[in-house]
């Protein structure tokens, strides 16, 4: 009887667990196949980085200080190097001092500091006065304004007819001058007339007598020629480069020595003839 009992109750005990194990089996969560990425649990930070607009006139702003910066200004005590060469107001060398000493100098003889050569070792300055500084800047102004203004060829046109009178080609001519004087090619077109036949002497006549309103000033850039079928000339003139300017001038001079020599030949013969 003992032995009966104690197998009912292990099946019993068999019986409890292996329906636990399904229940549990049936409501258990199933794990994610896919790994969980730590980075994915991490919100993406947005960083903000300064960026610079690209604008020329902030190129061209910077440009200017660094003309305003090369050309003939007053240092100050911002002095940059330790050591620097000096130059007194006359333009003497004091050799290398250091920039405290160069203050001190500065301060009790009330002169300016102005950078002179920047690119020697150690670089040059030079002590100056106001007015100094002054006539410096007059003397660069002067210096830009007289180098030549690279560019293109500025061309103008003027168009008559070959019958036009003398009051209007001196009107025309003194035109032409002007643009000349301005660097300026001045294009010239001369009709022909159309009721007679004209030759080309006669229209490179008055070609010349423009350019002889000019001496010394202009010169035929091309030469008059023939053009729309011969209905026409066209020349341009152009101002006088500055080795013309200079064989002008050399060949005016010895024009004037050899007049003056024949006058004073003259005068000499004439008083050997008194004299006799």
């Amino acid at each position: 009887m003992a032995v009966l009992l104690m197998r009912l109750m292990l099946q019993t005990t068999k019986l409890d667990h292996n329906l636990i194990g399904r229940c549990l089996q049936r409501h258990a969560v199933k794990p994610d196949p896919t790994p969980l990425s730590l980075c994915a649990s991490i919100p993406k930070l947005l960083y903000l980085t300064s960026a610079k607009g690209f604008s020329t006139a902030g190129d061209q702003q910077g440009e200017r200080k660094q003309k305003r910066r090369d050309a003939f200004s007053n240092t100050g005590r911002k002095i940059s190097e330790r050591i620097i060469r000096v130059l007194d107001e006359k333009g003497m060398d004091l050799g290398m001092m250091h920039r405290a000493d160069v203050i001190r100098l500065m301060d009790k003889q009330d002169l300016r500091l102005v950078q002179r050569n920047t690119s020697s070792e150690p670089p040059e300055y030079q002590l100056m006065t106001g007015a100094q500084i002054h006539q410096e800047r007059l003397k660069l102004r002067e210096q830009e304004k007289a180098k030549p203004k690279t560019g293109p060829t500025v061309t103008k046109e003027l168009v008559f007819s070959s019958n036009i009178g003398q009051h209007d080609l001196d009107t025309k001519s003194k035109q032409i001058q002007q643009w000349i004087e301005k660097k300026y090619h001045v294009q010239v077109t001369i009709k022909k007339r159309k009721d007679a036949e004209q030759s080309e002497e006669e229209t490179e006549e008055i070609f010349n007598q423009i350019l002889q309103t000019m001496p010394g000033i202009a010169t035929f850039s091309s030469r008059p020629k023939a053009i729309r079928g011969g209905t026409a000339s066209m020349c341009v003139f152009r101002h006088l480069s500055k080795k013309e300017e200079k064989a002008y001038r050399e060949s005016q001079e010895s024009q004037r020595r050899d007049s003056l020599s024949k006058d004073d030949d003259g005068n000499s013969k004439e008083s050997d003839v008194v004299c006799q």
